[in-house]
This record gives C-alpha cells, sequence and structure tokens, in this order.
C-alpha cells in the first residue's frame, strides 16, 4: 500500500494491519473542499508510521500550497486518526515535498473526476 508504511514493530502484526486499515478507512472519510474525492484517493497522505506504543505519526501535502484550508486540513486529518481503535498518539506534519500532482491519485479519484 502506496504511502502507508510502519517500521519494524512490537505490536503484533495482526495489529499493525487493524490499524492500517482502520486508518485508511478514517482516510477516506477526509475531504478537500475543492475536489468531491476523499485525501486517501487524492494522493494527499504521503507517509504514515505507527511506532511500538501506537503513535501515528502522518506525513500529508494539500493539491496546492495556498489552499485555503490548509491551517485545518491536518487537523481534521489527526481528528480522523485519532478514532482508530489502539491508536495513542497523532501528528500530522504537512509537508510540500514532494509537490503533489494528479499522478498521485488513484484510479478511482481519477475515474470520479473523469480524469480516466
Amino acid at each position: 500500500m502506496d504511502g502507508v508504511t510502519s517500521p519494524p514493530s512490537a505490536l503484533p502484526q495482526a495489529e499493525l494491519d487493524r490499524i492500517t486499515d482502520d486508518l485508511v478507512m478514517q482516510f477516506k472519510t477526509v475531504f478537500d473542499p475543492e475536489i468531491p474525492v476523499d485525501i486517501y484517493e487524492l494522493g494527499l497522505i504521503y507517509k504514515v508510521d505507527i511506532n511500538d506504543e501506537a503513535h501515528v505519526d502522518i506525513e500529508m501535502t494539500l493539491t496546492a500550497p495556498g489552499c485555503p484550508v490548509a491551517g485545518e486540513m491536518p487537523g481534521w486529518v489527526e481528528q480522523a486518526a485519532r478514532k482508530v481503535k489502539g491508536v495513542s498518539s497523532v501528528n500530522v506534519n504537512l509537508v510540500f515535498d514532494p509537490p503533489w500532482t494528479p499522478a498521485r491519485m488513484s484510479d478511482e479519484a481519477k475515474l470520479e473526476l473523469n480524469m480516466l
């Protein structure tokens, strides 16, 4: 799964897999208000790390640095991730390197936006 990775962990693999799947489900509840596609399918989630204490570090970007919700969207992502059972804490970092391009979108997102 591109964008969601975990280093070796003391957490059981089944628990890591469940948390990872649940995080993806939660990311899919967060939408860029200017685009009718969730942030996961848009490819805005660059990296997710889950440590031994179930702390989650997320690197994400925006479709454009001047996005009107730049100050709010990381908080939305943090709130979504905190809903996952077993997650102890969350930190969201907004990054712009590499810059987001439509090539990062899933086929599902491209289809939704009539880009296929």
